[in-house]
Order: structure tokens, then C-alpha cells, then sequence
């Protein structure tokens, strides 16, 4: 029973996560669909605002960031079922997220306004392509490991799991982050670039930058020198086609 319970709460974490990713776009985008975007919602002064918001990103980068290191996980597993770790991981994830959206103050003021112009539908197609990178490049790295559904599987069938291995699907045969890539073009590529925006876009890129070398030392921690080898033969963000000899 203990071990369904784990799979259930797992489905359930993996279900407010794709609900929580579906609003980002939307949240991002400015797009009508949802009640509170990066430029619509409850307006505050601009100092209340600038530190709201970037309390929000620190927030969400704190946790998604520390919570992701094998030294807190080992701690962390202490607590909470190894085989529910990461479902927990991804709960408190979205929730950061959510509360990102509950609570962020749009700062109006454009750095550019592409709307309406022949650049707008290129921005979108931009936007739309970071969006379905980010998507691909979960499932290329096994998406239900990487969102905690594998691990409680595993452990309802009282099954261990395999090693992790190195591996250099699609993508990752030419940039070593294409996950973070896509979030890149999604959070820059828009017609129109309002404060807010930029700081969201800033914010979230300065998160990304730190996290990347601490999870390169993980990779390395993990893989060793195969690792190290792969990552001098890619490009970081930008795709690099050949390797060094």
C-alpha cells in the first residue's frame, strides 16, 4: 500500500508540474489565456515591485537549485522516501513557480515593442521553438526519471535502477544544456519587452548561469573523466558542431 501511495503521489506531482509548465508559456507569453501574466496582474510601486519579483526568482532558484545537489539529497532522503525524493523535488518546484504567479507585480515601460510589426511573428516562432526544446529535451534524458514517475515505479515493482549512463541523444551531441537553451529563447524571444519581462528574462538567466557549473561539478562528480571529454567536444548553450580532435 505504502509503495502505491508513493506512485500515486507521484502522478499527482507530475500532474501539477505539466499544469504549472502549461501556465509558464502562458505566464511568459502574455497570453490572455490565463488571469495573471509577466504584464497583467495587481500593479505596486516600482521598489515594491523590484524586490518582490526578484525575491520570487531568488526563491525559486534557491530551491530549484540546492534541492538538485547530491549533498542535500543525501540528507533529504532521510526524510522522505528515496524512491519520492524527486516527486517532492518537482512539488516544491511547481509550487515556487506558483507562487511566482500568485504574487509577481508587472513593471510596465517597453525596451521594445515588436507588436504588430513583420518581427512579431518571427519573436513568436522563436518563443514557440524554446517552449518544444525545453519539452524534447526532458523526454531525450528520460522525462518520467527526470519528473520522479520512474524512480516510484521502480519501487511499486520492488525493482532497482539501473546505473545511470552517459548518453548523448539528439541535442546533446552538439550542446551540452539544451534544456537551458530552450528556457533562454523562451524567456527573451517576445514582441514585446516590457520591464517586468526583462527583469523575469534577467532574473531567470542569472539563475541559469550559476546553476550550470554546479551541475557540470555533479556530472563530473558522477561520470569522471567521460564527462569532462564529452563536455570539451559540445557547446554549453550554443550548439558546437565539431569536436576537438
Amino acid at each position: 500500500m505504502r509503495r502505491f501511495a508513493i506512485l500515486l503521489f507521484s502522478v499527482v506531482a507530475h500532474g501539477i508540474f505539466f499544469a504549472t509548465f502549461l501556465y509558464l508559456i502562458a505566464f511568459t507569453g502574455d497570453i490572455s489565456l490565463v488571469p495573471r501574466t509577466v504584464d497583467r496582474g495587481p500593479e505596486a510601486g516600482l521598489l515594491p515591485a523590484l524586490l518582490t519579483n526578484l525575491a520570487l526568482i531568488g526563491l525559486f532558484g534557491l530551491q530549484h537549485s540546492a534541492m538538485a545537489r547530491p549533498s542535500f539529497k543525501r540528507v533529504w532522503t532521510r526524510v522522505v522516501p528515496p524512491a519520492m525524493e524527486r516527486s517532492v523535488y518537482v512539488l516544491l518546484a511547481s509550487l515556487s513557480l506558483v507562487m511566482l504567479f500568485a504574487f509577481w507585480s508587472p513593471i510596465q515601460g517597453s525596451v521594445w515593442d515588436a507588436t504588430g510589426t513583420p518581427l512579431a511573428p518571427v519573436l513568436w516562432t522563436v518563443f514557440a521553438t524554446g517552449w518544444g526544446i525545453v519539452l524534447l529535451s526532458t523526454f531525450l534524458i528520460n522525462h518520467f526519471e527526470l519528473f520522479g514517475l520512474h524512480q516510484a515505479w521502480l519501487n511499486l515493482r520492488e525493482k532497482v535502477a539501473r546505473p545511470p549512463e552517459l548518453r548523448q541523444p539528439l541535442f546533446y551531441r552538439w550542446v551540452a544544456h539544451p534544456l537551458y537553451s530552450g528556457f533562454f529563447l523562451a524567456f527573451w524571444a517576445t514582441p514585446h519587452m516590457s520591464f517586468g519581462h526583462l527583469l523575469l528574462a534577467l532574473g531567470m538567466s542569472a539563475y541559469m548561469f550559476i546553476a550550470i557549473p554546479l551541475e557540470e561539478r555533479d556530472l563530473t562528480a558522477l561520470f569522471g573523466p567521460a564527462y569532462q571529454k564529452y563536455r570539451s567536444g559540445v557547446g554549453m548553450l550554443i550548439p558546437r558542431f565539431r569536436r576537438p580532435d
